[in-house]
C-alpha cells in the first residue's frame, strides 16, 4: 500500500482510532456519566440517537460537499467537531447541553464517513477494500484501549473526565495531520503510485441498479450498524444482569468484543486478497446469529466471553466492505453513495438505542438480544440479494 497519500491515511486512520473509543465511551462510562448528567441509563442510550440525529441530518449534504470541495475539508471538520465534543462533553452542566454536544459529534461522524472513504478508495485504488477495512482496524483498536484507559483511570483514582481529554489530544494530532497532508484530486483520481487512473468502466455487463443491488446495500448500511451500535451498548449490562459480573468486570466484556473486532480486521485485509466483499457480508452475519444465539443459551461466563468476541469479529468491517462495494458500483459519485449509505446507519443509530433503551425498562436485557439476532437475519437476506446481483453484473459471476 505504498502511496504519497500515507500522511493523509494517518491522520484519518487515526481519527478512527479516536471514533473507536467514541462509540463506547457512553458505556464504558455509564455510572459515570448518569450521575454527571442526573439521568438514568436510557437517557444515556439516548444520547447515542443523538449521535444519529447528527448524522441523519447532514450525511446527504456532506456527501454532495466530499464530491463538490474535494474529501480534505470534510475530514478536517469531523476532526475540529470531534475535539469539541470530547473537550465539551464532561464539563457539560446538564442533560440539553450534552444532548447538542452528541449531536454535534454525529455530524462529525458524518463528515468522517462521507470525506474518508472516498478518499481511501481514491489514495488506494488497487486495495480499496483493505484500506476501506483498516479504518475499521484503526476504530478496534481504540476501542480495545479504552477500557484500558477506564480502569486505569479508577485504579490510581483520577477523574473519568481524562477518558474524554485524552483522546481530545490525540484527535488534535490527527487534524495537524490532516491539515499538513496532501489528498488525491477527487476529479481526477490517481492510483497508487500517483498517476492518473480512469475509472473501470467496462467492469460491468449491465448498468447496476440503484433500486436493486443500490437499495439492498443501503439495508446492509442500516443493519451493520445498527448491530454495532446494539450489541457495545448492552454487553456490559448483559454481564451485570444474566452472570452477575460486577460493574468493572462487565466493561471487560467490551475489550473481548472488541478484540475480535480487531481480529477480524486482520482476517478481512487477508481474506480479500482472494475472497470478494460480497461474498464476506454474507459469512459475517450468520457468524453473528450463531454468536448471539449461543449468547443466549448458554449461562456461562467463559461462553459469553467467547460468545462477545465471536460478536465484535462478525459485525466489524460489514459497513465498510458495504460502502466499498457501493462505490465500485456506482463510481461516478462515491461520496454521494458514501453519504446515502450511511445515512441508512444513521436512521439505525437514532432509532435502535431509542428502542433499546425503552426494551430495557420494559422487557429484559435478552428481548434486546434477540432484537439483534433478527437484524442480523435481514442483513443475511440483502446480502444475499448483492452477491446475486453482483454476479451478474460482473465478468466473474
Amino acid at each position: 500500500m505504498k502511496s504519497p497519500y500515507i500522511t493523509a491515511a494517518g491522520g484519518m486512520y487515526l481519527n478512527f482510532f479516536i471514533l473507536g473509543m467514541v462509540n463506547i465511551i457512553f458505556a464504558s462510562n455509564m455510572s459515570s456519566l448518569t450521575e454527571q448528567l442526573n439521568t438514568t441509563t436510557s437517557g444515556i442510550s439516548l444520547l447515542l440517537s443523538a449521535f444519529g440525529i447528527g448524522k441523519l441530518l447532514t450525511y446527504a449534504l456532506n456527501g454532495y460537499l466530499s464530491d463538490k470541495l474535494g474529501r480534505k475539508p470534510l475530514v478536517a471538520f469531523s476532526s475540529i467537531l470531534m475535539a469539541i465534543f470530547l473537550i465539551g462533553f464532561p464539563m457539560a452542566p446538564n442533560y440539553q447541553i450534552a444532548f447538542v454536544l452528541a449531536v454535534l459529534m454525529g455530524i462529525a461522524n458524518s463528515a468522517m464517513d462521507s470525506g474518508t472513504y472516498p478518499a481511501l478508495t481514491e489514495s488506494f485504488p488497487k486495495s480499496a477494500g483493505t484500506a476501506n477495512v483498516l479504518a475499521k482496524a484503526s476504530n478496534s483498536v481504540g476501542a480495545i484501549l479504552l477500557p484500558i484507559l477506564i480502569t486505569f483511570l479508577a485504579t490510581n483514582n483520577i477523574s473519568y473526565k481524562f477518558s474524554f481529554y485524552i483522546p481530545a489530544i490525540v484527535t488534535v494530532i490527527a487534524l495537524v495531520l490532516i491539515l499538513i497532508a496532501r489528498f488525491p484530486n477527487h476529479k481526477n483520481a490517481e492510483s497508487d503510485n500517483g498517476s492518473t487512473k480512469q475509472p473501470e468502466e467496462n467492469v460491468f455487463l449491465s448498468q447496476p441498479k440503484f433500486w436493486v443491488e443500490g437499495l439492498a446495500l443501503i439495508v446492509i448500511g442500516f443493519t451493520s450498524l445498527g448491530l454495532i451500535m446494539i450489541a457495545p451498548l448492552w454487553l456490559p449490562t448483559l454481564g451485570q444482569e444474566v452472570l452477575g459480573m460486577t460493574d468493572t468486570e462487565s466493561v471487560t466484556m467490551l475489550s473481548y468484543y472488541s478484540t475480535g473486532a480487531f481480529v477480524s480486521v486482520i482476517l478481512l485485509a487477508v481474506a480479500l486478497k482472494k475472497i470478494r466483499p460480497v461474498t464476506i457480508m454474507i459469512v459475517y452475519p450468520i457468524i453473528t446469529v450463531i454468536s448471539l444465539i449461543v449468547l443466549l443459551s448458554v449461562n456461562s461466563l467463559s461462553v459469553a466471553i467467547i460468545s462477545a468476541f465471536f460478536v465484535g469479529l462478525s459485525i466489524s468491517g460489514v459497513l465498510q466492505l458495504a460502502i466499498t462495494v457501493i462505490t465500485q458500483l456506482f463510481w461516478q459519485k462515491k461520496g454521494t453513495m458514501t453519504g446515502i449509505i450511511s445515512t441508512s446507519g444513521s436512521i439505525a443509530v437514532i432509532s435502535l438505542p431509542a428502542l433499546t433503551g425503552v426494551m430495557a425498562d420494559t422487557t429484559s436485557i435478552t428481548a434486546i438480544i434477540w432484537l439483534e439476532v433478527a437484524i442480523a437475519v435481514v442483513e443475511i437476506l440483502a446480502a444475499l440479494v448483492v452477491m446475486y446481483r453482483f454476479n451478474l453484473l460482473t465478468r466473474k459471476g
